[in-house]
């Protein structure tokens, strides 16, 4: 039998329940993609979250958050209504007469470049239909996402301002008061403003 002090440590297992904050986040990313909330998909969500955080363990992230229930619906509704909308104006820019749209890559600069408040405003701009992210520099706190209509969405400065309203929408969801007070959107003051938006 190998020494006492040969014996490697055995890590303590942790339960489902120090999970819930991925448990819910992969529940909400799986009833996004179905369009569809009703309580199969909600429940269908938490299983499938349960065997990727028991099945695929990731290390924990230095990150401090909360959940504010009334943000998130804010949230949520304003992510349905965005997947609501940009999905006919596709369409119709798909079926209408004339030329089609000039599309563009924009890069806009967040205002916390933090991993998972980054990566939350990116699944999102992903998700609704017309943009999609195709480079994210976590250093830098840049997005680079690609616009299928440059013109219909405001140009490059209404792309960067629908994306900073979205990510003001996710941080007063998750982010902590300190992160809110430090970057003026505790509902009191004006957002700091980033450096202007880059276009390729």
């Amino acid at each position: 039998m190998a020494p006492q002090s040969q014996r490697h440590p055995r890590r303590p297992r942790r339960s489902l329940a120090a999970h819930w904050r991925a448990l819910l986040v992969l529940a909400t990313v799986w009833v996004f993609l179905w369009g569809d909330l009703s309580w199969a998909n909600v429940l269908g969500g938490l299983a499938i979250g349960a065997v990727v955080v028991t099945v695929f363990p990731l290390p924990r992230i230095a990150t401090r958050g909360t959940v504010r229930i009334g943000p998130f619906l804010s949230l949520l509704a304003h992510f349905v209504g965005e997947v609501f909308t940009a999905s006919f104006q596709v369409a119709w820019l798909a079926l209408r007469p004339g030329p089609q749209p000039r599309g563009g890559v924009v890069g806009v600069r967040l205002r916390n470049p933090n991993d998972v408040f980054l990566t939350i405003t990116a699944e999102i701009t992903s998700l609704v239909p017309g943009s999609v992210v195709v480079e994210a520099h976590r250093r830098t706190g840049m997005l680079y996402m690609h616009v299928l209509d440059l013109e219909g969405s405001g140009g490059p400065e209404g792309v960067r301002e629908a994306t900073l309203d979205l990510e003001a929408r996710v941080l007063r969801a998750f982010a902590t008061d300190a992160v809110l007070d430090r970057l003026g959107l505790d509902g009191s003051g004006v957002p700091n403003e980033p450096s202007s938006p880059e276009v390729r």
